[in-house]
């Protein structure tokens, strides 16, 4: 949900509980109780507790429920809580009693009541609304964002299937023709054959593997090593390229096809023949993340950001599956350009 829809939400939950707090001065004391929180200096008192109330509740709700509830560290949330009690009581302490007090030379709270024990537990009932209006409304924007989220995956899932099936006779009819030349090769040139085969798995990872949203990496892996096999296989020694993969490649789950266009840019707008400037694709992997970077002089010409899918869309991409756990950077220096992606896995 848009920030701009967000603070169309908090403004309207903030006139509502500050003129219930109103209404309830009336009902308790009727019309001379309410308009005595609109003269001074208990004008002060009532905008100082709205400032220490919302300021708690937007701090549990852009810090806190952020921190703790997205990553169900539910422990987290309860500290902060107590955490949020304490600063409620300490702020609305310091401004009314202190600063307040020194201009208006009147307590807020009775002296018997602002003994820090009493005062420590009145104050626990206000924080705890403000926690409680400001988490619900967290958890309702979370709640449409996943909903909406998931009627995106479903939409984009029903169209991908049925391009899926239309395009079934024309690579069933590639497959096949590759295939029957495998064959035919195997014997008399079995280099040319596993070439051949080679660029079938290929093809077929294309086709029909890459349609899931997540794949495991070394599957992802194998294509990236079987691309860069048929460029070299293309270019023959005018091909410089340091491919490098550090750290244990198994069945860990990442996004399909999200590593190639990085290494595809590098192919597509990079200078690929320079030996002494030759391109470098490092990918790195460990218990929690994967990161990969890409470096390589380019030509001049040639507008990195407008070419393939593009950066938006990856980005886009990338927000839809990880929110804000992941980094991609784009660095371009006029000689060089030079990519960052670390994602979760």
């Amino acid at each position: 949900m848009e920030t701009k829809y967000k603070w169309k939400y908090h403004t309207l939950l903030i006139s509502i509980v500050v003129l219930m707090n109103f209404f309830g001065h009336y009902v308790v004391g009727g019309i001379d109780s309410l308009l005595k929180e609109f003269t001074l200096p208990r004008f002060y008192y009532t905008l100082s507790f709205n400032l220490v109330f919302f300021s708690i509740y937007f701090f549990n709700f852009y810090i806190v429920c952020p921190l703790t509830l997205k990553k169900s560290k539910f422990y987290k949330f309860a500290l902060f809580t107590i955490l949020s009690f304490v600063l409620f009581a300490s702020l609305r302490y310091i401004i009314e009693e202190i600063i307040l007090f020194n201009i208006t030379e009147i307590h807020n709270y009775e002296e018997k009541a602002r003994k820090i024990g009493y005062y420590f537990f009145d104050n626990t009932y206000f924080a705890l609304k403000a926690i409680l209006y400001s988490t619900l409304l967290y958890l309702i924007f979370r709640f449409v964002e996943n909903k909406n989220k998931l009627h995106q995956l479903e939409i984009d899932h029903k169209k991908a299937k049925l391009n899926y099936l239309k395009s079934q006779m024309s690579p069933h009819f590639l497959f096949n023709t590759l295939n029957a030349f495998y064959v035919e090769l195997i014997d008399d040139k079995p280099e040319t054959a596993r070439d051949i085969h080679k660029l079938s798995e290929l093809l077929r990872f294309v086709t029909y593997e890459s349609q899931e949203d997540f794949l495991p990496l070394k599957s992802e892996i194998k294509f990236l090593e079987d691309y860069i096999y048929f460029y070299y296989k293309r270019f023959e020694n005018e091909l410089f390229v340091d491919f490098n993969v550090k750290g244990l490649v198994s069945n860990q789950q990442i996004p399909s096809l999200i590593l190639i266009h990085f290494v595809e840019n590098v192919f597509k707008h990079g200078i690929i023949n320079d030996k002494i400037n030759p391109v470098k694709i490092n990918i790195t992997i460990n218990d929690h993340f994967l990161e990969m970077t890409t470096e390589n002089k380019f030509i001049i010409s040639e507008k990195y950001t407008s070419k393939g899918i593009g950066q938006k869309n990856i980005s886009q991409r990338l927000t839809a599956l990880f929110k804000t756990d992941y980094q991609l950077r784009y660095v371009d220096d006029n000689t060089y350009f030079s990519t960052y992606l670390k994602i979760p896995i």
